[in-house]
């Protein structure tokens, strides 16, 4: 029986960065469950990461595609390290216009950049396209990280119909997390992609705020709580939006070890 795919699509990964609990969470993942199931994993190339030290390099079949973000082009350049101890290679989406700052989300001073919403889309619309390239069809994908709570929107409405989606069961996985605190209006225009109007992304309006993890839930087929502090959210998420959901066992040596049940009940 072949192998069901699992494309990890993450905000951070040990060993390329040390932020938050994502980073190390997502790292456990392709440990999982390796006579069942195979990985890929893609995260934004920020600045922070050491190329030199982690060895990436540019794949130059996957880059040379233009991104439109607010009706400017950028270009995507796809980097490669091979993920120590783990037989997989992460891809890196990089832009020296979004990600050479050598910091996340935050100046020196702590305060948002002001193009957070850009990256955001940026990113969220690279994975999509790089993964058509691959043509790679995932069974799941795993979402760790606000940076990627477009992707549910766009691949069940602009590439619904794209046959490497069409499968795929979609996971979010909730942390503590606020990158949405300083977006505005202008989140909802350039969000839009192929044939979709701001109005398609009405589903992140929280009474006139920007909510990505309500907009990404409605979206998905499962939920999971990263930190033990989003259990209430993935409780009143997975309740009303009726979606299986999994809360965060603090008492776990390992977190990730409640995913693979997770991931076999999703593709019953």
């Amino acid at each position: 029986m072949s192998k069901k795919k699992v494309l990890i699509i993450t905000q951070e990964l040990d060993p390329y960065t040390d932020l938050t609990n994502i980073s190390n969470i997502a790292r456990q993942i392709p440990n999982l469950g390796n006579d069942e199931f195979e990985y890929r994993i893609l995260m934004p190339k920020f600045g922070i990461i050491n190329e030199r030290r982690h060895r990436l390099h540019e794949v130059v079949r996957l880059s040379g595609m233009n991104i439109i973000v607010d009706d400017e082009d950028y270009p995507l350049i796809i980097k490669v390290a091979s993920l120590p101890g783990a037989r997989l290679q992460v891809y890196f989406l990089d832009n020296e216009e979004f990600f050479k700052r050598k910091a996340v989300f935050n100046d020196e001073d702590g305060m948002p950049f002001t193009d957070n919403q850009e990256r955001l889309v940026f990113f969220c619309k690279g994975v999509m396209e790089t993964v058509k390239k691959f043509g790679w069809a995932p069974d799941i994908v795993h979402l760790h990280g606000e940076i990627a709570s477009l992707i549910p929107l766009y691949i069940k409405t602009a590439y619904k119909n794209d046959p490497v989606f069409q499968s795929a069961k979609i996971i979010y996985s909730v942390y503590d997390e606020v990158i949405a605190n300083t977006f505005d209006e202008k989140f909802y225009k350039v969000a839009a992609i192929n044939d979709l109007e701001p109005k398609d992304i009405a589903p992140f309006d929280d009474n006139g705020k920007v909510n990505l993890t309500l907009g990404a839930a409605k979206f998905i087929d499962g939920l999971i709580a990263g930190s033990e502090s989003a259990s209430e959210i993935v409780s009143n998420y997975g309740k009303d939006l009726s979606l299986e959901s999994l809360v965060f066992d603090s008492e776990a040596t390992l977190v990730a070890d409640a995913y693979l049940p997770f991931y076999k009940k999703l593709l019953e």
